[in-house]
């Protein structure tokens, strides 16, 4: 089976902040939490008076499940080739793949050239 995707770019834009002591946000305007022994990792939806780094991100037709391999590694391989850097957050049915907003048409040409479908915003 490949493991070529059909991608959405999603119309927001993200932050990736890491609070070293933080059990929990303070707040409930989080896409995504990761707790680590190092702090929280949190995605939130960005700002548009924040003035840190952007992230877009590249989320696949839902409903291929956990157990089919090699999903995430189709769509993150061509973005490492490509030099492109990557955070990921995965929910059940699919990945939310964020690239930096200044790399997304780098990210969007690898995905493309690598045989995956990607829709704009």
């Amino acid at each position: 089976m490949s493991a070529a995707q059909h991608l959405h770019i999603v119309p927001s834009e993200f932050l990736v902040e890491h609070l070293p002591n933080a059990t929990f946000p303070e707040d409930d305007e989080w896409i995504a939490l990761v707790r680590a022994p190092e702090g929280l990792t949190v995605v939130r939806e960005a700002s548009p008076f924040t003035e840190a780094e952007r992230w877009v991100g590249f989320y696949g037709d839902a409903g291929h499940g956990l157990d089919l391999p090699g999903m995430l590694a189709a769509v993150v391989g061509p973005l490492a080739d490509a030099g492109v850097p990557v955070f990921v957050a995965s929910t059940y049915h699919a990945d939310l793949v964020l690239v930096p907003d200044h790399r997304l048409k780098d990210a969007a040409q690898a995905l493309r050239d690598a045989g995956h479908r990607v829709s704009d915003r």
